[in-house]
């Protein structure tokens, strides 16, 4: 290990050391940035842990970590929940190995179920236990717009091509833009699928706290109606629609598929140049559907340490025994959905 390595909890001051290292790193992402321990805090009160290593008082590496405690779902130190992409970054492997070794000495003393690292690559030399059940998907951006419908596969780019018949329209809002569209649409479009929705101020601190960094994608039907809506978050030169649903018409538009194309050719008029379309869970209906853009799903490596659990967590909706309470779900009012959901959502990141 590096002995000039010295690891300290960040502090405000910091965050942006903090950030331009995240910026520079290769393995960088927009879920290392420091604003997420605000926005996670601010918005359910989790303890936050963001570990920087410095040598000689420069920024080494860097390691968020977020402390999420349930009754229901239980007790976890995770890098970082509510993201996909997580984990130590540093100038070594052995500096990455070290903030590992002090994020499973800082799972002991909290006494946490399991500490959970989101990497993105696989970490040659790390003892701890891998587990490989998303995968994450993406493409290049051309740089002439008119490519880009040309690079969908091709069953898809018919897709495409009738969803741009279907007389939809779409806006773009940046900055703290009124929400109530976006969040209607996600919430319908969550309780659809038996998932809990986050309270809407979430939604409202990370357009504050990312001003810069984000939009919103809403789309309309021909009668000027809302239909599919995405929030989207721009780092370095990707654009990543992350948090998106519809409505109950938006199938039958093809709205959704309006949607993603019309964020590529935002991101490219704004310098993007890699479209991240994010976390699927492995032969899901999302892993497939993503698939039938052309582009292929890289596996991500989810590394554990275990505490006090004795074996790997599976919060996965597939898991049978929360079938029941995703049925349930499902059959709930919109408004009494959007009012229960917050009060579980905050501990299912």
């Amino acid at each position: 290990m590096n002995n000039n390595c010295q690891i300290e909890q960040l502090n405000s001051s910091e965050n942006t050391l903090w950030d331009t290292y995240v910026k520079a790193h290769p393995q960088g992402s927009f879920f290392h940035l420091s604003g997420w321990s605000k926005v996670i805090h601010k918005s359910f009160a989790h303890n936050c842990y963001y570990l920087l290593a410095k040598n000689a008082g420069t920024v080494c590496g860097v390691l968020p970590l977020v402390e999420v405690k349930s009754k229901l779902f239980g007790h976890a130190l995770v890098s970082t929940p509510f993201c996909v992409y997580g984990g130590a970054i540093a100038d070594s492997d052995e500096i990455v190995r070290q903030l590992e070794s002090h994020a499973c000495q800082l799972a002991e003393k909290l006494s946490v179920d399991y500490l959970e690292l989101r990497y993105k690559d696989k970490q040659d030399g790390s003892t701890l236990l891998l587990k490989q059940a998303h995968s994450t998907f993406g493409c290049i951006i051309p740089e002439e717009e008119s490519e880009i419908l040309a690079n969908i596969r091709k069953k898809q780019r018919a897709v495409v091509r009738h969803s741009l018949k279907n007389g939809l329209s779409h806006s773009i809002k940046t900055g703290s833009s009124d929400l109530t569209d976006f969040y209607q649409l996600l919430s319908t479009s969550y309780r659809n699928l038996g998932t809990p929705i986050f309270p809407q101020h979430y939604f409202e601190n990370l357009t504050e706290e990312f001003s810069e960094q984000l939009d919103i994608a809403v789309i309309y039907d021909d009668q000027g109606a809302p239909s599919n809506a995405v929030m989207n978050f721009y780092f370095n030169d990707q654009v990543l629609p992350y948090y998106g649903g519809g409505n109950d018409a938006a199938r039958q538009l093809k709205s959704a598929d309006y949607m993603y194309y019309q964020v590529m050719c935002h991101g490219r008029e704004k310098g993007c140049r890699w479209f991240d379309f994010g976390r699927s869970k492995n032969d899901s209906g999302p892993f497939k559907y993503k698939k039938n853009w052309g582009m292929e799903p890289e596996s991500l490596h989810y590394y554990y340490h275990l505490v006090n659990a004795e074996a790997l967590p599976n919060l996965s909706p597939n898991n049978p025994k929360y079938k029941y309470f995703i049925r349930m779900w499902q059959k709930l009012p919109l408004k009494l959905s959007q009012f229960i959901g917050p009060f579980l959502a905050k501990y299912l990141g």
